[in-house]
């Protein structure tokens, strides 16, 4: 370690590092590994001298610098603080176990010493995937969210913000572990893994043991919970606050210190006589309650659209999926003489489907899962739409729906590691060509003529487990090809001539996977989808818009 380096963190540490050498530090700690192990090993060790001498560690503690306030800097992340609220307790301790001239010398060769013991720092990937939350929606019922507001859906994670719906209920489960459920008309501002400002709403809190010290703040106080369950209620001018189980502590304002005991309650603004008891608001019982009457009514109206859908004339093929006899065997609703039915093969999973546990998808984790089917016949055009769950997009290609040796007019529907929605349609399948990818512009050899349709990307990890609604519509007759998601068209293609066919096939055909059972060596692409799908349907027909918005809002699971 160079001794510039090793001077700009000894300045850190004992509080006298300027401005100018700070921002110098964060870029060296930034792109440098062997001076972010250097500064992590320092204040460690800064941090068990000042435990020796009895002083509190720093873990957990906010951090300041300028004026401005910080979390501690969490992996992979580099926040360097210039002044930390322990640092004089630490320099204390410090200088008490060693002497201060002493300290300073020990520092300056710490990175010799430490170079000898086992590595123990834990390594910090600068390609890991990250997301910005400190909360998720766990559950939601009849929400209708603020206009202008940010809309989510069940499973979100919520970054720092205003959370605002004017009705319905919603159960927020913080990353410290506690939960919150909120009934509208509500407005949260979500601050951090362990607080919230309320504005508005009446909040139901519960607090395990591994969350206590949760903070719901208010305009007049912070309530500090300290287990195990308490309800607040805010308006404009007033706010309220009552124990259901445990003790909570009120923290500024006129009540500052206050604690209160099971069944106590105490107004921080406005008039007692003003409010109702909190004791009845709703539960997470209670809100389990009307989503599952909700989910029965979404159930016995969707059992309706199969019947409706398998009696479509256009419908190439039609798997429901979540409405299926156990077996093996994948029915096509629209052909009941089982002509097109699939059958699963290899270590397909039956899981939960969209609608609740009264419904079922299939899971295709891994590389063997794969449903087969057979289509036969010559089509005008193709609309393939399905609900799908997806939990990583782990190969480069990820398969929906595949014809097996990609004949002329046969289509490949799938999703690229980028989060691509893409199809393809065979053109001519005597050739060879050489190409630069229209995605990435790598040069790649093709077996046939074909383009690839892409969408822009639909998918990333912070949709991981979350059910979609996904159409494309390949349609030579107005040489259009267009790709929607939840509804919405997200782009749109013209098929020019060198891509022309009006001729289209499908053949042996899979589902969640691409077999390639006539190659000629053992070896075979693995694009099975990880993730689930519920509900498949091949129309021959390009689905208008308005179709479309209709599948995806008589389908959509509670919470959308």
């Amino acid at each position: 370690m160079d001794d510039q380096t090793k001077a700009w963190v000894i300045d850190l540490i004992d509080g006298q590092i300027s401005d100018a050498d700070f921002e110098s530090l964060q870029s060296k700690l930034a792109r440098d590994p062997e001076a972010r192990r250097y500064y992590v090993q320092s204040v460690g060790i800064t941090e068990s001298l000042a435990s020796l001498a009895g002083t509190e560690s720093s873990r957990g503690t906010v951090l300041e610098r300028g004026g401005e306030t910080r979390s501690p800097r969490s992996a992979g992340t580099w926040v360097v603080p210039t002044r930390p609220l322990v640092l004089i307790a630490t320099l204390a301790a410090c200088r008490m176990v060693v002497g201060s001239v002493a300290w300073m010398a020990w520092l300056k060769n710490a990175n010799a010493t430490l170079a000898k013991q086992p590595e123990t720092a834990v390594e910090v990937r600068d390609d890991e995937t990250r997301l910005s939350g400190h909360a998720t929606l766990r559950r939601s019922v009849g929400i209708d969210w603020a206009k202008g507001a940010s809309v989510y859906r069940e499973g979100d994670v919520l970054p720092e913000g205003v959370l605002s719906f004017q009705s319905g209920l919603a159960e927020i489960d913080f990353f410290c572990g506690a939960s919150v459920v909120i009934e509208g008309p509500a407005k949260l501002q979500i601050e951090n893994d362990w607080a919230a400002f309320v504005e508005l709403g009446r909040m139901r809190v519960q607090v395990p043991p591994a969350a206590q010290g949760f903070v719901l703040r208010t305009q007049s106080s912070e309530v500090v919970d300290l287990g195990t369950e308490f309800a607040v209620e805010v308006s404009e001018d007033r706010a309220r606050v009552q124990v259901l189980d445990g003790e909570v502590v009120l923290r500024g304002g006129t009540h500052d210190g206050v604690h209160l005991l099971d069944g106590q309650s105490q107004v921080l603004l406005g008039e007692p006589k003003d409010f109702e008891g909190l004791g009845e608001m709703v539960s997470v019982r209670d809100m389990e309650s009307q989503r599952d009457e909700l989910i029965e009514q979404r159930l016995a109206n969707w059992r309706e659209t199969i019947q409706v859908a398998s009696q479509d004339p256009r419908m190439i093929a039609y798997y429901p999926i979540g409405n299926r006899t156990p077996g093996r065997v994948v029915n096509d609703a629209a052909h009941p003489d089982g002509s097109r039915d699939g059958l699963i093969l290899g270590p397909v999973d039956e899981t939960r489907g969209r609608l609740g546990p009264k419904t079922s998808a299939l899971e295709f984790h891994r590389p063997g899962a794969r449903v087969r089917t057979r289509i036969e016949g010559e089509f005008a055009a193709f609309s393939f739409a399905c609900w799908v769950k997806i939990d990583s997009l782990e190969h480069t290609y990820n398969a929906l729906f595949m014809g097996d040796g990609y004949e002329n007019g046969e289509p490949h529907w799938q999703i690229r590691d980028d989060g691509r929605l893409m199809i393809s349609v065979m053109i001519d399948d005597s050739q060879k060509i050489r190409r630069k990818s229209r995605v990435g512009g790598e040069v790649v050899w093709d077996n046939g003529v074909h383009r690839v349709y892409f969408s822009e990307p639909i998918w990333s990890v912070a949709n991981s487990g979350q059910w979609m609604h996904l159409v494309s519509v390949y349609d030579p007759g107005s040489r259009r090809v267009a790709h929607y998601v939840n509804g919405q068209n997200v782009s749109e293609h013209e098929i020019v001539d060198p891509f022309f066919t009006d001729t289209l096939r499908i053949g042996a055909a899979e589902i969640g996977n691409w077999g390639q059972p006539f190659r000629d060596s053992p070896w075979f692409s693995v694009r099975n989808l990880n993730g689930a799908i519920d509900e498949l349907a091949i129309y021959n027909a390009a689905l208008t818009s308005h179709e479309i918005t209709m599948l995806f809002e008589e389908g959509k699971p509670l919470g959308y």
